[in-house]
């Protein structure tokens, strides 16, 4: 998945592709401040997915309000939401298998948009 407006941090070792869906009537906003170098922030609408790629280390925060207020009312550890069961292959692994792997998630990806994009219709 192409996170165009910002990629993931060149250094990280591995990243997850996670998915976070807004389950309350109020929009909220997801940031992820804790990875150094890194700009990560969305609004979600009620209802809205949220798929994205992240870094293993990485934090959702969620902060939830109205008009101009936002609260911080969750803090969710990205690996809770991995809908992948394997993290991107390391920078040390070789090149077929990073390949293979690439494929696979490509497919599995495109997937998860198919059904995200038809749970939205």
């Amino acid at each position: 998945m192409a996170q165009i407006l910002d990629p993931l941090p060149p250094d990280s070792s591995g990243h997850l592709l996670c998915c976070y869906v807004n389950a309350t009537s109020k929009i909220q906003i997801a940031r992820i401040s804790n990875i150094p170098n890194w700009y990560f922030e969305r609004v979600i609408f009620p209802g809205q997915r949220l798929v994205f790629e992240a870094p293993l280390e990485a934090l959702l925060e969620i902060h939830t309000g109205m008009m101009a207020t936002a609260i911080l009312s969750d803090k969710i550890p990205c690996e809770r939401l991995c809908v992948s069961d394997k993290e991107t292959a390391p920078v040390e692994q070789h090149q077929e298998e990073a390949e293979a792997e690439s494929d696979s998630k490509s497919a599995h990806r495109e997937k998860l948009l198919t059904v995200a994009a038809l749970t939205l219709e």
